[in-house]
């Protein structure tokens, strides 16, 4: 099972995703005005909610993820650098959460945040091979992240360009879902078209072509941060 939630507005990105014989699934990147409709659709598909991720703390939107995983009785899970205050589960680079026929492989690829992950989706009933990846807000359909969240921008884009690398070296047809597509200010240039694949990618986005220090130039030039992006990281590492 695999269901994207968009929203097209402010074009955030959310997604339900599980086995649908054992009944179980994880909820990532919800957004908390949506914790409904993601209990609605387990449910109408007769699966529980287990796990709810966070590829990293949001700037733009107030997360869901400890809301719906109190509802649920799920785990909520972000990587172990994540900076918050509330409890989770940490995630490390190469765990794998198991769902029944469907497997997350976590990938740690820091840049946007020094947090973010990759999942890694894999459906045994298809096989072993990817399924797709959710690339949270480092790979985007069309643009990277903006490397200027954390602090220090230059060294935020260098991890960045070492996690591209890292997603670049995944199948070419591997489809890539990320957090935001066009309308949100997590990055620049951001498509409109919600998802993407590896290889397409590879050929037509400029910065993927670029050496590191190029990279490193071009991505840190972004526009001014949106006034209420403060707000929103406040609120989502559980201060205020």
């Amino acid at each position: 099972m695999f269901r994207p939630f968009l929203r097209f507005d402010t074009g955030c990105a959310s997604y339900v995703l599980g086995c649908g014989g054992l009944g179980r699934c994880a909820v990532v990147d919800p957004r908390a005005d949506d914790l409904e409709a993601y209990v609605a659709f387990a449910e109408s598909k007769g699966m529980r909610i287990t796990h709810v991720i966070d590829t990293h703390v949001h700037a733009d939107h107030a997360s869901g993820g400890p809301e719906l995983a109190r509802r649920t009785g799920a785990r909520y899970c972000l990587h172990e650098r994540a900076d918050v205050a509330h409890a989770f589960e940490p995630l490390r680079d190469g765990d794998d959460i198991e769902l029944g026929n469907t497997r997350i492989h976590v990938m740690h690829t820091p840049g946007h945040t020094p947090e973010s992950v990759s999942l890694l989706v894999v459906d045994l009933r298809r096989g072993p091979e990817p399924w797709f990846v959710l690339t949270g807000d480092t790979l985007f359909s069309g643009a990277v992240g903006r490397p200027d969240l954390p602090g220090d921008a230059r060294e935020s884009a260098r991890e960045l360009h070492a996690s591209l690398e890292r997603l670049l070296a995944l199948p070419d047809d591997l489809e890539v879902w990320p957090a935001h597509f066009a309308g949100s200010a997590c990055g620049a240039g951001l498509s409109g078209k919600p998802c993407s694949t590896i290889g397409f990618e590879r050929r037509w986005s400029p910065l993927l072509a670029l050496d590191r220090d190029a990279f490193v130039a071009s991505v840190t030039d972004v526009p001014e941060k949106p006034a209420e992006m403060a707000a929103h990281l406040r609120a989502n590492r559980g201060a205020g």
